[in-house]
Formats: C-alpha cells, sequence, structure tokens
C-alpha cells in the first residue's frame, strides 16, 4: 500500500513538474495535455485521473510556479538594494520576454494582475527601510518611482530594444534605484 502511495505521488509530481515547466515558456492556452503527458512519461489519461482535468492542474501548477517565483524574488532581505536588483533581473532572464508577451497580448488578465499587485508589493517589502522615514505622500511616491524603474518594461527597453548585456542592464537599474533612493 505505502509502495502504491509513494508511486502515486512520484507520478503526479512528475505531472506537475512537466506542467510547471511548459508554463515558464509559454502561455497556459498553448499547452496541451499531450504536452504535458510526454514530458511526465504519462498518458493523458493518467493526468485526467489525478488533477480531474487540464484547468485543475493548470491551476494548481500556476500556484506552485507563482510560489516559486515569489520566493526567488524575496531572498534578499529588505534594504538590500543590490541583492534586490540581482534577483529582480534573475527573474526576469527567465521569465522577461513570457511577461512581455503576455502582457501585448493580454492573455491572462488575473495573472496580469496579480503581476502588478505582487510587484508592488515587493517594491513595498524590499525597499521598506528606505521608506521608513517618510510620510505617506513621500512614500507613495517613491513606491512609484521604483515600480516604474523595476517594471519589466525597464528589463525589456534595456536587454532587448537597446541590446545591453544583462550585466549592463542590472547596474543601469541599480544605478537609478540608488539615485532615487537616495535622493529622498
Amino acid at each position: 500500500m505505502k509502495a502504491r502511495a509513494a508511486s502515486t505521488e512520484a507520478t503526479r509530481r512528475r505531472v506537475l513538474d512537466a506542467a510547471v515547466s511548459l508554463l515558464k515558456s509559454r502561455f497556459r492556452s498553448e499547452i496541451r495535455l499531450e504536452d504535458v503527458a510526454v514530458g511526465a512519461q504519462v498518458t493523458v489519461q493518467t493526468i485526467i485521473n489525478i488533477f480531474g482535468g487540464r484547468s485543475a492542474l493548470f491551476d494548481r501548477a500556476l500556484k506552485e510556479l507563482l510560489r516559486d517565483l515569489r520566493s526567488q524574488r524575496l531572498r534578499p532581505n529588505p534594504g538590500d538594494i543590490k541583492g534586490a536588483i540581482a534577483a529582480l533581473v534573475e527573474h526576469y532572464e527567465q521569465f522577461g520576454d513570457l511577461v512581455i508577451r503576455n502582457l501585448a497580448e493580454n492573455a491572462d488578465r488575473e495573472l496580469i494582475e496579480a503581476g502588478r499587485i505582487g510587484h508592488r508589493q515587493w517594491v513595498q517589502r524590499q525597499f521598506a527601510p528606505q521608506m521608513a522615514k517618510l510620510d505617506a505622500k513621500g512614500r507613495r511616491l517613491l513606491i512609484d518611482q521604483l515600480v516604474c524603474v523595476c517594471d519589466v518594461y525597464a528589463w525589456k527597453l534595456l536587454r532587448r530594444d537597446m541590446a545591453r548585456s544583462r550585466a549592463e542592464s542590472e547596474g543601469t537599474i541599480y544605478a537609478t534605484v540608488t539615485a532615487i533612493v537616495s535622493a529622498v
């Protein structure tokens, strides 16, 4: 009985891992259960038996992917500007093109709104020490400035449109953030 439960869990994990992996490079609407089945080395029917269907599988896979993304961006301690920008650029290097495409196509409005909210919350957390002495109006202004300069479009402009290296892009974002923060 234990061996069967362990085997079922291992299969469930492979299916979920395959779905998460595909979500890193494609939109949910572009992924077929057949694609997941090939990646997990199972049948489509096995996926349906475990998750109940495509929607339930991708809801679970998206939750797991978002959790992993949040933890990646939250590794630096609040106030660590260099670490925050390094984590941000790493995140954009992995997912920036997909995020830009999603925004351009307005493919998943729920995901877009969750991203906007999450980005603002990240700025508030990461730069909380720099905002500590500001009044509400000053804090809001600084948050707005940092949301803009740390946005995926800033990364896209540097990396894709201006063809800057990763190091140059990270350095530019870091210098801009530092200038904004030191001006308060």
